[in-house]
């Protein structure tokens, strides 16, 4: 008797069969793709690792994630994530929970927002230290932290949880001038000592990490090293009225005093054998058609220089540092895909992780007709025209939360602001200057105009 068409196809040897048993599963082929991956020779997988690790810490991460044999043949950042300035976080910043909720804020049960300015990335990293620490700068994506039993400053990596340790903040204390405006009262020192305004971080090949803080009230700078047992103040002030960036562990300042002779820059290097030299000029820039104050800000491993201009034509200019120091005053008509955030200290922000600002420079102008004194605009390099950065909300600070990742990351750049879980808005700088918690160990920060008569 014949068989049916189904019985022929499935008999034992038919063709049909032997045609189906070749084709490989989607398991299969994936199996054996990852066991070819996983085969690299490891000199290989090592040179892609640091490859990925020049572009982001998490993304090295994650590559060492992959399989046991990349894990193997790469190195580990943990216990190596300060004293390896391979392993700093460099693009990651602490983002403001606002209403108060500083880090460490019992509400937040130990949570901490990184974000990152080339990616948008953003994660949520528990850090229980908060409870006995607070905030005072970042340097490096490392978070310069100030503890409160001993006032000792830590440096700490955010995502391996690596500390290095240096001298207490206290040990400045008598070094404070007395003749500064509170410097007698010790609750008013503090107000000079937490003023870091910019932040620099150089390791030696011994592993031995030297810091200098700038410390913008006092017009100094304090160095300290981690094998010393207490921090020394520079004996030369810095200019008055001026900006600091850190940039590959130097210093740079720009007085915004100087507009009769030209605004100067200076270069500040690391102390050597425990002598901080004084600041070397570097820059004179031009004195007309610009106005105070000037900025300095790192975007895309180089050095910018942005201005205010008082006559008509374009609000805000960029030089480039490089150019201003050959003597060539040429400004600059695009930034790229970035946008540049100007406050105490200064950003800059790839389009990738804010799409809706490009070729832009966020910044407070106060000198715009009919608006508040904290109105913050975007100045758009190509079309040279003022717009509003936040809405009407945000201006008059009603705006309920979420905020705005534009103003999460304008706040970054305001330290008595972003360490204390506010954010900005003119309702929040009546009381910015004062911490509502540990007032015991967190005097906060006063500006210069505010030190005589307010109560921390």
């Amino acid at each position: 008797m014949g068989r049916t068409k189904k019985q022929r196809l499935l008999a034992p040897g038919s063709t049909a069969k032997r045609r189906r048993s070749m084709i490989p599963t989607a398991t299969a082929v994936a199996t054996n793709e990852s066991m070819a991956w996983a085969s690299l020779p490891e000199d290989l997988v090592l040179q892609v690792a640091w490859h990925v690790l020049a572009g982001d810490f998490l993304g090295y991460v994650r590559f060492r994630a992959v399989c046991s044999n990349w894990r193997s043949a790469t190195v580990s950042p943990r216990g190596r994530g300060v004293v390896d300035q391979r392993f700093h976080p460099r693009r990651w910043v602490m983002l403001p929970e606002g209403h108060g909720l500083h880090p460490g804020h019992g509400k937040l049960r130990g949570w901490v927002r990184f974000f990152n300015l080339d990616t948008g990335t953003c994660v949520r990293v528990r850090l229980d230290l908060f409870k006995y620490h607070c905030a005072l700068d970042s340097v490096d994506g490392l978070l310069l932290l100030q503890r409160d039993n001993d006032t000792a400053i830590r440096l700490l990596h955010p995502f391996t949880g690596d500390i290095a340790d240096l001298p207490p903040l206290a040990t400045l204390h008598p070094q404070v001038d007395p003749l500064l405006i509170g410097g007698s009262d010790e609750k008013h020192r503090w107000t000079y000592l937490q003023s870091v305004h910019a932040t620099s971080c150089t390791i030696s090949a011994a592993g031995v990490i030297t810091v200098m803080l700038a410390l913008n009230n006092m017009k100094r700078v304090a160095i300290a090293t981690s094998h010393d047992q207490q921090w020394t103040l520079s004996s030369w002030r810095l200019p008055d009225c001026s900006k600091q960036l850190s940039f590959k562990g130097k210093l740079y300042v720009v007085s915004n005093n100087s507009f009769i002779a030209g605004p100067k820059i200076f270069e500040i290097d690391p102390p050597q054998d425990g002598i901080l030299l004084p600041p070397k000029l570097i820059a004179t820039c031009q004195v007309d058609r610009h106005a105070s104050p000037i900025f300095l800000v790192e975007s895309n491993s180089e050095v910018l220089v942005v201005r205010y201009t008082s006559d008509p034509g374009p609000p805000i200019v960029v030089y480039r540092l490089s150019d201003i120091v050959l003597g060539r005053f040429i400004p600059l008509k695009s930034i790229g895909d970035n946008a540049i955030f100007l406050g105490i200290t200064t950003l800059s922000v790839s389009t990738k992780a804010l799409p809706l600002v490009r070729n832009t420079v966020v910044h407070n102008r106060a000198d715009v007709q009919s608006q508040p004194s904290c109105y913050v605009a975007q100045c758009h390099l190509s079309s040279e025209t003022l717009s509003l950065a936040f809405d009407d909300c945000d201006i008059n600070g009603c705006a309920p939360s979420p905020y705005s990742l534009t103003r999460l990351i304008f706040t970054c750049c305001s330290t008595w602001l972003w360490n204390k879980g506010l954010i900005h808005s003119p309702k929040s700088y009546p009381r910015s200057f004062n911490w509502k918690v540990k007032g015991k160990f967190c005097y906060g920060e006063l500006s210069d105009t505010s030190l005589a008569g307010v109560e921390a």
